[in-house]
């Protein structure tokens, strides 16, 4: 089992490399084929112009948004030409309305999903949208990488963030391939249900799947200690080591997690490793 269908998306190409070289990376080690897609974003929308909207500006509007796309195609390509692995460049421009179509509709046929943090000080709106299309309207694993992320060829500790959901479960599915190459794979269990159906034995049925397909798997228990759960995740990723970070993502949904915050986002913020999400 492998991935064998790669995609990542190049906007900015200030945020751009560490996901990209992770793409290619995987791609080479897989061998696998890696799409990139380079687009330029016209951020302006439509139905809002007023009467007396200049054509000049919405030309100068789609001309920039061209002129980003040429320049992350440029950027792609120097890290692309000598990288020796399989790989297909498109271009495109898109409004910012219409991004998550476009994106939603090239993830569904990738097995993985490889993008830039979606936020930060130089990231824009459209980083955000990348990310939840691949994983909702796309239904395809998404792995979100740091700007200075770590980017070894195989990561060798692997957390699993584990709390019975289905999203959570995805997510060990997608990253199946990664879990058995890994030296070591922790599945963390924080605060497990005094009721639920694993409550003598958290993660055991977890780890005995895992196991059957050569997983080196372990169970740990922690308490929330820490006001969030992110925070008790976070903190035991950097006491392990861990090159890789697997988890369910957005179990509540997108709208409270934008306006409440929600473990995914906290730990798209804040996690120094790379994190494989699915919902």
């Amino acid at each position: 089992m492998a991935y064998k269908s790669l995609l990542t998306v190049v906007t900015d190409t200030k945020i751009a490399k560490p996901a990209l070289e992770k793409a290619i990376t995987i791609a080479r080690a897989q061998d696998a084929h890696l799409d990139v897609l380079c687009l330029g974003v016209d951020r302006t929308q439509t139905g809002y112009y007023y009467a007396g909207a200049s054509a000049v500006f919405q030309q100068e509007v789609i001309e920039k948004a061209k002129e980003e796309a040429a320049t992350a195609e440029k950027f792609s390509l120097g890290l692309l030409k000598n990288s020796e692995i399989k790989w297909a460049l498109d271009k495109a421009v898109a409004q910012l309305a219409g991004l998550g179509r476009l994106v939603a509709h090239r993830a569904r046929f990738n097995d993985l999903i490889i993008l830039p943090r979606p936020y930060g000080k130089e990231c824009g709106q459209e980083q955000e949208i990348f990310v939840e299309s691949a994983l909702f309207e796309g239904h395809a694993p998404t792995l979100v990488i740091p700007p200075k992320a770590k980017a070894p060829v195989d990561a060798k500790r692997i957390i699993v963030a584990w709390n019975e959901s289905s999203e959570a479960m995805s997510a060990v599915r997608a990253a199946l391939p990664a879990l058995i190459a890994a030296d070591s794979v922790n599945i963390v269990v924080i605060d497990p249900p005094q009721h639920g159906p694993d409550r003598s034995d958290p993660g055991g049925a977890l780890s005995q799947m895992l196991v059957r397909h050569g997983v080196k798997a372990e169970i740990t228990v922690l308490a929330k200690t820490m006001p969030r759960v992110s925070d008790v995740l976070l903190r035991h990723t950097r006491d392990m080591d861990a090159d890789l970070l697997v988890m369910g993502a957005y179990g509540h949904s997108r709208f409270r997690e934008a306006i409440l915050g929600g473990a995914t986002r906290n730990m798209l913020e804040n996690a120094s490793v790379p994190v494989l999400m699915a919902h």
